[in-house]
């Protein structure tokens, strides 16, 4: 999930640099949701594998 925002980072960014504004605009916020989500479910497992008993 990770990469995937990064990879819409990337193109937001070069989309921003070759003057595709909407373009740019809709890939930035598909990254920011993207982080977002990786974020939530990142803490969730982490929550989750803290919780669950060794051995």
């Amino acid at each position: 999930m990770l990469g995937w925002a990064l990879t819409f980072l990337i193109i937001a960014l070069i989309a921003a640099v070759l003057g595709f504004g909407g373009l740019a605009a809709g890939a930035a916020t598909i990254a920011k949701v993207l982080f977002v989500v990786f974020l939530v479910l990142f803490l969730v497992s982490l929550v989750a594998g803290v919780r669950r008993p060794i051995g």
